[in-house]
C-alpha cells in the first residue's frame, strides 16, 4: 500500500458558537474563539490518499488531478471566506477544526475514489500548536 499526501493552504474566518446560547455561555465554552466579530486562521490542509501503484503510470493517483479535486471541492469554497456564513457544506455546524476536517472528508471521499484511490486522512493545521487529523468513519 502506497500513501500520497498533497498540501494546500487557505485563509478563512470563523466563530465557534452555538446560536441557542448567549454570548456569555459561548465565551465560557469557546473562549475568545467565540468573538462575535469573528477571527481567522492561516490553515494548512494535508490530504493523504492510499492505493496500489498503477504499473502503467507509476502513480497511486496523479498528484495534479488530486490537487485539482482539492482546489475545486475545498479551496475555492473556503479560501478568504467566512466559514460560518459562506460555505455550503459547513452550514448548521459548529465550525470547529474537527467538524471542518470531517466535512472536508465528505467532500473529497467520492471524487478520490472515482480516481482509483482511497482517501486515508484529512489533516488540518489551524495554528502552529493545534491540528486535527481525520481518518473517516
Amino acid at each position: 500500500m502506497m500513501y500520497l499526501t498533497r498540501r494546500e493552504r487557505f485563509n478563512a474566518a470563523h466563530r465557534l458558537f452555538r446560536e441557542d446560547w448567549d454570548d456569555k455561555k459561548n465565551y465560557e465554552v469557546f473562549g475568545k474563539c467565540s468573538n462575535p466579530n469573528w477571527h481567522g486562521h492561516n490553515y494548512v490542509l494535508f490530504v493523504t490518499v492510499k492505493g496500489e501503484i498503477n504499473p502503467e503510470t507509476g502513480f497511486v493517483i496523479n498528484i495534479k488531478t488530486l490537487s485539482e479535486i482539492i482546489k475545486r471541492r475545498i479551496i475555492e469554497k473556503v479560501d478568504h471566506k467566512n466559514l460560518n456564513l459562506e460555505v455550503d457544506f459547513l452550514k448548521g455546524k459548529i465550525v470547529s477544526t474537527e467538524n471542518i476536517a470531517q466535512a472536508f472528508w465528505n467532500e473529497l471521499e467520492t471524487p478520490v475514489r472515482k480516481m482509483g484511490a482511497q482517501l486515508h486522512s484529512v489533516k488540518i493545521v489551524e495554528t502552529e500548536n493545534n491540528f486535527v487529523e481525520y481518518f473517516g468513519v
